[in-house]
């Protein structure tokens, strides 16, 4: 029986604020809810938050939650939100701590609050792949999906590709 889809909040660009008195992003609370009203998502999804931190500021520590709450969840299919600069690092950690279960990353280059934000597709995208593929942990950026330990993040191109 298909008991849904788990998603784990973490962070990254995809929460983040702007202080439009020093220029600076921070951590509020996650846009999650309200990118999944404006998508008008019918899905049946079971949403925690993990932590908001900027995935530069990870430690194995942090990784070790996520793949914890990833083999404690009753659900086999597993939606992470997460900052793009070391999604890979994770991505890898997760698929030698977490077998059995169809896992997808994403996240976004640009903040959700920007209106110009990446975000809402990427979110979208990996929801679909989520419910399709394998089992496995993947990363689903700007409508692909790559295999953990084979993507790379290109930072002169901003997107994510195929290693």
């Amino acid at each position: 029986m298909d008991k849904g889809i788990k998603v784990f909040i973490t962070g990254g660009t995809f929460d983040k604020e702007y202080n439009e008195l020093n220029g600076s992003l921070y951590f509020k609370e996650t846009h999650l809810f309200e990118m999944l009203d404006l998508g008008r998502s019918r899905l049946d999804l079971s949403i925690e938050t993990l932590m908001m931190k900027d995935s530069l500021d990870f430690i194995d520590a942090d990784r070790k939650c996520i793949a914890d709450a990833i083999n404690n969840a009753t659900e086999n299919k597993i939606l992470i939100t997460h900052g793009t600069d070391t999604m890979t690092i994770t991505a890898e950690y997760i698929q030698s701590n977490c077998p059995h279960k169809t896992i997808v990353l994403t996240g976004a280059m640009v903040p959700y609050k920007f209106g110009s934000s990446d975000g809402l597709f990427n979110l979208g995208s990996a929801l679909a792949f989520v419910q399709v593929l394998k089992p496995g942990v993947y990363i689903a950026m700007n409508g692909k999906v790559f295999e953990a330990g084979k993507v790379q993040k290109n930072t002169d191109k901003g997107e994510f590709e195929a290693i």
